[in-house]
Formats: structure tokens, C-alpha cells, sequence
């Protein structure tokens, strides 16, 4: 059910949200994933923000702030000796641990082991450059947190990329605030009060546009000099100051691919964006009806489409068409072999490994990421970013 609905992008919140959390089954959890190491000439290091945006109340939560975190990933050396993050802190993965299950990816509650996960991200590791850093944001798909597609976030790090990622509090998941602090999805409620899902799914991303330039807001006090974090932690060395403002991109996965297009309608300051199999348009199915503006105006700057096999690419898809007959300039459209809608998140380097530990059957993980072999797909989906992306923001 879902992968058909994560298939069609945003339309998952109507299946997703409204299904229960899955119930934790007695076994221990030991099947472990691993992610595979970036590929570019350095090392990477993250850190963590807290962004408070004090002219915006929380669209979900009235009476709040709104209030994202989000990370930085970017190149350093010599960071051996630091430790690196795990993909998940303790208390989201403990709680994507019921997020995950069958209505998700497939996998049991209690069988997988989350927070043993760990990225090749040094933890508040000194930013290596000499000059200023092309920036590319990211936006996970609908629902997921930012934390499940560390697998091209830290390609394009160790690619000499400053990579922002975004969670979308009470969309997501999940979000770990400094604190322990866990503010968990709002939409499993929000859809039982609702009738008109066109109208949420608008608001939905009307909602991550608002936040993606609200970080790009926050990028502009960190090029000139200033800390955006709302606590004022120290950030690691030559983080402040690093970002090139002048060379910025976006890309996301499914609702985050819809973000990252839409934001660079939006938003003259996104240079290039990277469409992740995310669907164009605001009805349940991707049928013509219903288009962003996106769609309909389409675009004058480079963007990249990447589909999964079950969706293919823009001769197969209304909303993409769309976007591709009304735009002027470099457009590129990719389909992955053998692919499914997961491939292009975590699920494609974890579901295999933890299928084979007996944590979930091998059809569950043909469901979500197909049946092509994960390291060609993964580096298939990495080596199109960064071309992309090199040839946008670095004319290489």
C-alpha cells in the first residue's frame, strides 16, 4: 500500500499517517545496518542546528514558534580520531522503530536495531576549505525524517559540497531537539479532522517551502558571519562564514523532490534542483489535475529528475510532463533500473542487510527498493547528484 502511494509523492500521508504505529513484537533487536562510505576525495563532517523562526507561528502547533533542526554536512580531514554520528539519535530511533513497520518499509518493530546505525560523520569535526562552500539543501520525503538519506547526503560532502538537510517538525516522523526533546508527526490527527486532502497536501507543501527559505534565510546570517543557532552553540570550526550564497541547490526525495522544484520557483536563490521521484501535483493520483505551479509555469533554471522503474520518467508521468513541456533551459530526466520508490532514500543500503539477518522476508525488500543490485543503484543515484550538481553549481 504504501509503496504504491509513495509511487504518486505526497499522496503517502493518506495512507501513512493514518496508520496505527506498529506493535513491538517480543524479539531482541539485533539485526544491524550499515551505510556505506561516501565516495569523494575527503572526509565528512555534521553538526546539528536549531533554527527558531520568530516571525512564523508553527502552521501545525498554534501558539508555537516554528522551530526545525536540521544538520550540516561538509568536508574535513584529519578527523580520525573524532567520533562519528549515528544516523538516528537514541530516542528517534526508538521511536522510528515503530514508524518502520509494515505500513513503511516492511520491517518489524523490535527486529532492527536503529541506533546502532552510524554515518561516516564526524561530529562538529572542523570544516575543511579554502574558500567558500557551494551549498545543497535537502528535503526527505514525506514523512521520513532527514535523517534517512544520509547515503547521498554524505557523497556529496566528501565531494567538497556544504549539504544541509531539513526535518519538518510534525510532518516528519520524528524530530530530536537538543534536550532529548522528541516532537513527533501531528498528521495522523490532523488528517482525522480532514476531508479535503488536496487541500492538505497544498498546505503541506506550501508549509516546507515556507521552511526551505527560512533556512536559506538562516544560510544568509551564517555566510556574514553570524550563528543562526537558536541556543547559540558552538558551531565547529570554519562552519561560520562557509556557505556560497551565490552557488546554491536543492534536491529531495518524493514530497522533498516536489519541495525542492517548487522552492526553486519560489525562490531565486536556488540555482539548480533535483526531483527524487517525487510526484508534481496535489490529487491523489498523478493525473494532470491539480498541478503545482511549478508544473504549470515550469522552470528557466537546470533541474534533474530521477524515477524509480515503477513510476519511469516524464512521458509517464502528468505532472512531470508538464513541468518539462513549460520549461526553457537544461532539463535532464533519469530512470533507475530495476528500481523502486525506496531506492532513492536508506532503505536501499539497509533493507538488504537487515533482510539478511532474518529481520524482514526478501519480497518485503523487493516491495519498497526493487530488484536491481543496491550498489550499482546507490552508485547510480550518487554519481547523477553530484554530476548534476558540479555541472550546475561548479560549470564542470
Amino acid at each position: 500500500m504504501r509503496n504504491r502511494l509513495l509511487a504518486l509523492g505526497l499522496a503517502v500521508l493518506a495512507a501513512v499517517a493514518i496508520a496505527p504505529p506498529a506493535t513491538a513484537a517480543p524479539a531482541a533487536k539485533t539485526a544491524l545496518g550499515t551505510l556505506p562510505a561516501p565516495t569523494g576525495r575527503s572526509q565528512v563532517g555534521t553538526a546539528s542546528l536549531r533554527l527558531v523562526d520568530e516571525a512564523r507561528e508553527d502552521p501545525w502547533v498554534p501558539g508555537r514558534k516554528r522551530e526545525l533542526m536540521v544538520s550540516a554536512w561538509y568536508p574535513t580531514r584529519d578527523a580520525g580520531r573524532i567520533p562519528v554520528a549515528p544516523q538516528m539519535q537514541p530516542a528517534a530511533a526508538a521511536h522510528f522503530d515503530t514508524f518502520a513497520g509494515p505500513e513503511n518499509y516492511g520491517v518489524p518493530s523490535g527486529t532492527a536495531d536503529w541506533a546502532s546505525v552510524r554515518t561516516s560523520g564526524h561530529l562538529d569535526a572542523a570544516v575543511a576549505r579554502s574558500g567558500r562552500l557551494p551549498v545543497i539543501l535537502f528535503s526527505p520525503g514525506a514523512v521520513d525524517p532527514r535523517t534517512f538519506g544520509t547515503t547521498d547526503v554524505e557523497d556529496l560532502a566528501s565531494r567538497g559540497y556544504l549539504v544541509i538537510t531539513i526535518d519538518h517538525t510534525y510532518e516528519a516522523s520524528e524530530v530530536a531537539f537538543p534536550g532529548g526533546r522528541l516532537e513527533t508527526s501531528r498528521l495522523r490527527e490532523i488528517l482525522a479532522q480532514t476531508t479535503d486532502i488536496t487541500a492538505l497536501l497544498t498546505k503541506i507543501v506550501a508549509v516546507r517551502v515556507a521552511d526551505t527559505r527560512f533556512v536559506l534565510d538562516a544560510l544568509g546570517q551564517l555566510a556574514h558571519g553570524h550563528n543562526p543557532d537558536a541556543d547559540d552553540r558552538r558551531l565547529p570550526s570554519g562552519l561560520i562564514g562557509a556557505p556560497d550564497l551565490a552557488r546554491v541547490g536543492m534536491y529531495g526525495h518524493s514530497g522533498g523532490g516536489f519541495t525542492a522544484l517548487q522552492t526553486m520557483h519560489d525562490d531565486g536563490r536556488i540555482k539548480a534542483a533535483a526531483n527524487l521521484d517525487g510526484q508534481l501535483s496535489y490529487g491523489p493520483e498523478d493525473d494532470g489535475t491539480a498541478l503545482s505551479t511549478v508544473a504549470s509555469d515550469g522552470l528557466n533554471r537546470p533541474f534533474l529528475l530521477i524515477g524509480s522503474a515503477p513510476g519511469g520518467d516524464h512521458t509517464k508521468r502528468p505532472s512531470w510532463r508538464a513541468l518539462w513541456n513549460n520549461s526553457h533551459g537544461l532539463r535532464i530526466d533519469r530512470t533507475l533500473p530495476g528500481s523502486g520508490h525506496g531506492s532513492l532514500t536508506d532503505a536501499e543500503a539497509l533493507l538488504p542487510r537487515l533482510a539478511a539477518q532474518g529481520a524482514l522476508p526478501a519480497d518485503v525488500v523487493t516491495k519498497h527498493i526493487g530488484a536491481a543490485d543496491p550498489a550499482t543503484t546507490i552508485a547510480t543515484q550518487r554519481a547523477w547528484l553530484a554530476s548534476f550538481f558540479d555541472q550546475t553549481l561548479r560549470s564542470r
